[in-house]
């Protein structure tokens, strides 16, 4: 079933813009130009989530979301802001928003969200920076991913739920010969069996009803490149049957149309699920997973790899204030230890919300403990973690690089090391800074 977005913008340009965004990844779509009107449509009942800008002609985003929360309606919103409003944002976070979107929007940035809120396909548009990982488990990932992009075999990458598949599928892609093609992402856990043939192979105009023109699927937009099958283990039987056939016979067929078409992609998939047991519960077929499984890469968890705690949080860090123009310099001492301590079910993904969350509510360049929403856990365990990690990297590196990131004021520097100043001055003085 197609979910519905209502967007609710007065800018008519930016609205088009956004819905055309919307149709073309799958989403049916309703505006509003103003609170009143956007009300009326939420009550209707079929809304899966609410886009808003914060300024509106008539009312604005933030008393619309305060409106749906005394309506006991359980629809996601998604707050659009400017830059100079980021206050709004934060307050939009602390009113129940499920995310918010610094404007100008990208269309990328959009349906990235959204994939993540509805679970819906989504096409990935244009390239991202990997995901920085240095632990021993995630570096051996890295070094049979990047061995294996120079053939055209298919891949499937194990792991568990946001740890990083899909980065993992990119850096294959990168080193690979197709990668100046496209790479295209789906999410085939959530694509309706009745619609699946005609998402990745297309259609041509009068196949069905509502078939108005002639529709290039997933197999046409990856022509030439990668096309990454996400959730593999969730791809319905009859959708199995229509890629096996494709990836025996090298060719697949619009809906509609007697005219075979080449399938010039290589295949990447992924998955959460023990294939094995899948498998032999008959809920995915062994001669397929043979087809995807030429070669398999394994994503640690972010428990597995503790290393990555920290420097994967900086990255986010990076990212996001970049992302949102605002200054952060780094994390105090008792915010690191949290990272360190807390157990990260939800991987690599639910860390990079925590730190985006950080950024948007922080109100000092370090980020705290409490802007992480890490306040209950301990972090005795994280300390000593902490220690042992940072012992294995050079100690005169991470003093330059904390001196670096924080414009070489000493206070900082030595907060972001918890180290004190006294300490930190004699650090410098052994090895020579200044």
């Amino acid at each position: 079933m197609r979910k519905k977005v209502l967007i609710v913008e007065d800018n008519l340009i930016l609205c088009d813009m956004l819905e055309k965004w919307l149709l073309k990844a799958g989403y049916d779509v309703a505006t509003a130009m103003d609170e009143f009107f956007a009300r009326r449509k939420i009550k209707e009942g079929d809304v899966a989530l609410v886009l808003t800008d914060v300024r509106l002609p008539k009312g604005d985003g933030i008393s619309l979301l305060e409106w749906s929360v005394r309506q006991k309606l359980p629809v996601p919103f998604v707050i659009m802001t400017g830059y100079a409003s980021i206050a709004d944002a934060v307050r939009a976070v602390k009113l129940g928003a499920k995310d918010y979107l610094p404007k100008p929007v990208y269309e990328e940035q959009l349906l990235e969200l959204l994939h993540g809120l509805l679970k819906l396909p989504v096409t990935v548009v244009r390239e991202k920076k990997l995901l920085e990982r240095c632990g021993p488990a995630a570096r051996e990932t890295e070094r049979v991913a990047k061995r294996v992009a120079g053939s055209e075999c298919a891949v499937m990458i194990l792991g568990p739920n946001g740890s990083g598949k899909e980065s993992v599928a990119r850096m294959i892609h990168l080193h690979s010969p197709r990668k100046d093609n496209p790479f295209v992402a789906v999410n085939c856990g959530c694509i309706p069996r009745e619609l699946a043939a005609s998402e990745f192979f297309g259609h041509v105009k009068g196949a069905f009803t509502g078939a108005v023109k002639d529709t290039e699927g997933y197999f046409g937009r990856a022509r030439g490149g990668t096309l990454f099958l996400d959730e593999i283990g969730n791809m319905s039987y009859e959708m199995q049957v229509l890629l096996l056939r494709v990836l025996q016979e090298k060719v697949y067929s619009p809906v509609g149309s007697r005219m075979e078409l080449e399938a010039d992609v290589r295949i990447l998939s992924a998955t959460n699920e023990d294939m094995g047991r899948v498998m032999q519960e008959g809920r995915f077929r062994e001669d397929l997973y043979y087809r995807l499984a030429e070669f398999e890469v394994c994503q640690p968890s972010l428990a597995e790899c503790p290393e990555d705690i920290l420097p994967l949080a900086d990255f986010f860090r990076r990212q996001y204030s970049e992302e949102m123009r605002l200054e952060t310099s780094g994390f105090t001492g008792q915010a690191e230890a949290a990272l360190l301590s807390y157990s990260w079910p939800g991987n690599v993904r639910q860390l990079a919300n925590r730190v985006r969350r950080a950024v948007l509510l922080a109100e000092s360049p370090l980020l705290s403990q409490r802007d992480l929403g890490l306040e209950g856990t301990a972090c005795e365990a994280g300390s000593l973690k902490r220690k042992s990690i940072l012992d294995g990297i050079d100690e005169k590196e991470r003093i330059c690089r904390a001196l670096e990131e924080n414009g070489n004021n000493i206070s900082r520097a030595s907060e972001a090391l918890g180290m004190s100043r006294p300490t930190f001055y004699k650090k410098m003085e052994k090895y020579g800074l200044k």
